[in-house]
């Protein structure tokens, strides 16, 4: 994993973005940031687990069928399976050690 620090590459509403195998974050202090590393590290592995590609089309298709569904960018975001994991996991620390393949099926509910 690598840290690229751009304040640019971000929405205001957004700490970081992991684009697989680097994660750019807005600013340099978050390096020290455990819950957003492990969210970031979710997202990695995520990525992988779909062979990097096919993650982001997925990943592009479900927010547009929870925006056209909640009629808002920000709820169609919180709500995408991949970020329902990330959120509900990133304050356990050994969760990678234990996560099952493809986890973020159990967070595909409406």
């Amino acid at each position: 994993m690598y840290f690229i620090t751009s304040k640019y590459l971000l929405g205001k509403r957004y700490s970081g973005i992991s684009l697989w195998p680097f994660v750019v974050i807005r600013h340099k202090k978050l390096l020290r940031d455990r819950t957003l590393f492990n969210h970031e590290r979710i997202h990695l592995r995520q990525q992988v687990e779909m062979l990097v590609i096919p993650f982001y089309f997925c990943y592009l298709l479900e927010f547009l069928v929870r925006y056209i569904y909640y009629g808002n960018a920000f709820t169609a975001y919180k709500n995408i399976s991949f970020e329902r994991e990330a959120y509900a996991e990133e304050n356990h620390e050994n969760y990678l050690k234990k996560r099952r393949f493809w986890a973020f099926v159990k967070f595909l509910k409406v």
